[in-house]
């Protein structure tokens, strides 16, 4: 997100007068009916609770239904006043300051104040956690409608953090309510401000939701959202096949191509910041094969990532050159390696692998094994023996957030944010998922947060980028798109209405 364009949109939002959407609120029917979403993973308790969502984009597809925050990703917004009806922040980039809207109800009937906002944020302790508040001197409650938060110097990026699904910090829960019940209480019930009220929750089941008609922004047009927990490829393309599902998440390519040849079906991408590459865990370790920037060099040119995407994403993925996806702010633009597995195959011959290289099991991300498979024949293919390794996907996250997978890997990221979100996740020494970093791009990555000026913050950005290539430091495989399964009786998907994110935005759906 570009932080000077960013304060002129909410500075345009802010006019719009909270009033006249209120009374918008009246002019909307009463929600029917019930749409049915299988879900590509299985739902947990820690997904209701914006204090312990794990640090991924997927938990939001909840996060956003059930909860909702003083700036958030809406609409052809990637950054909007949603419960705050205008922001500011101060000349000197110290104070950010919030002004609620009126009128504003919790699920539970309880008002929506500056308290609420203040204890959300310092009951937070998920992704970025670490970093928001040490760089947050202190958040001031100025009355019940007006927050502010004092920063102990500038950061650009406070915004970014705050205010999209680069984390949950912003999304505001009720204190009194939280207070009463405990975490664990509030996790098997879940009270928010969003657009969908909690129902019920079946454990690796299904999770159900109803429409709540005081939600400021407009009354959903579904009454009911049963979210299913359907792991498996086939069966997700089969209820959606079947009328069983009316929408389907993240069909593999296989399954997409089936769903696509059906008349009565729609196979839409996402336009989702989210990208998939093999990580070299064992590249920070001298007597690692992997610390020899020959053999990282040579995955990256073993990769046909064209072919790839088309197996995997019906070519709909663009083969990607760096770990930050094309679509964020400060992204550099870079063309893939190219597939030549000769070149492959003499770079192990020169890092003294001429017969190729026992590399162990590769673990994959669930659950897009296509890609895996697909990347695994490419390098058996150049001489580096590899079999893929299957975890389910909560303990594939665990281990990789424990930097337990060693030796290969595939993963992917697809939470919002621009490239300096991403630089710290990753490839900051000191980031949630780093396996490693280097000194030059640690402060490289420290004078960006502290930079002002887009111009020179780019700059900075763009060379990180660069060296990462340069270094080989991953095997950048496509920008993943989504291949979301559409069902006949939808007329409205709302599938990439939100910037950067690749659930469908829930209150604007329509069926038939």
């Amino acid at each position: 997100m570009r932080h000077r364009s960013v304060v002129a949109l909410v500075a345009v939002v802010a006019l719009v007068p909270s009033l006249s959407l209120v009374q918008s609120l009246g002019a909307q029917s009463t929600p029917t009916g019930e749409a049915i979403i299988a879900w590509h993973v299985t739902m947990a308790p820690t997904w209701f609770d914006p204090s312990t969502a794990p640090p991924q984009i997927t938990p939001f597809g909840l996060l956003y239904a059930l909860h909702d925050a003083p700036v958030r990703s809406l609409p052809g917004q990637k950054a909007g006043s949603s419960l705050a009806e205008s922001w500011t922040e101060s000349p000197d980039g110290l104070v950010y300051e919030f002004k609620l809207r009126r009128g504003l109800k919790f699920h539970n009937g309880e008002p929506v104040t500056a308290e609420d906002v203040q204890f959300s944020f310092e009951r937070y302790k998920g992704t970025g956690a670490k970093d928001l508040k040490s760089r947050v001197a202190r958040v001031e409650v100025v009355d019940a409608l007006t927050i502010r938060f004092h920063l102990k110097e500038p950061w650009p990026d406070f915004m970014t953090f705050y205010g999209t699904t680069a984390t949950a910090a912003g999304l505001v829960v009720p204190k009194k309510y939280v207070t009463q019940v405990g975490d664990e209480g509030f996790r098997k019930h879940p009270i928010g401000a969003g657009p969908y009220k909690f129902v019920s929750h079946t454990p690796g089941i299904e999770v159900i939701l109803e429409a709540y008609t005081g939600h400021w922004r407009k009354v959903p047009n579904v009454k009911r959202l049963v979210m299913k927990s359907v792991p498996d490829n086939s069966t997700r393309l089969a209820m959606l096949k079947s009328g069983e599902a009316d929408i389907v998440f993240a069909l593999d390519g296989p399954e997409a191509e089936v769903a696509k040849r059906d008349s009565r079906l729609q196979v839409v991408a996402t336009r989702h910041a989210s990208i998939n590459w093999v990580e070299f865990a064992d590249q920070w370790d001298p007597k690692s094969p992997w610390h020899d920037r020959r053999l990282r060099l040579a995955v990256n040119y073993a990769l046909d990532r064209k072919a790839i995407s088309e197996a995997a994403c019906l070519g709909y993925c663009p083969p990607a050159g760096v770990v930050i996806p094309r679509v964020m702010d400060f992204a550099l633009q870079v063309p893939p390696a190219p597939h030549d597995p000769q070149k492959a195959r003499q770079l192990l011959a020169e890092a003294g692998y001429p017969g190729g290289i026992d590399a162990g099991d590769l673990v994959p991300i669930p659950p897009f094994f296509t890609t895996a498979e697909a990347v695994v024949n490419y390098l058996n293919a150049v001489g580096i023996r590899t079999k893929m390794k299957i975890l389910e996907r909560a303990a594939f996250y665990a281990a990789w957030q424990e930097k337990k997978l060693r030796g290969l890997f595939i993963t992917g990221v697809g939470n919002a944010g621009n490239a300096a979100t991403r630089v710290e996740a990753v490839i900051y020494s000191k980031g949630t998922s780093a396996y490693g970093g280097y000194p030059d791009l640690d402060d490289m990555f420290l004078q960006q947060a502290r930079e002002r000026d887009v111009k020179k913050r780019e700059a900075i950005l763009h060379r990180i980028q660069q060296l990462t290539i340069d270094r080989a430091m991953f095997a950048p495989i496509m920008d993943f798109r989504a291949l979301m399964g559409v069902g006949p009786r939808v007329t409205e998907h709302a599938i990439n209405v939100i910037p950067m994110v690749f659930f469908p935005c829930y209150e604007d759906m329509k069926l038939k």
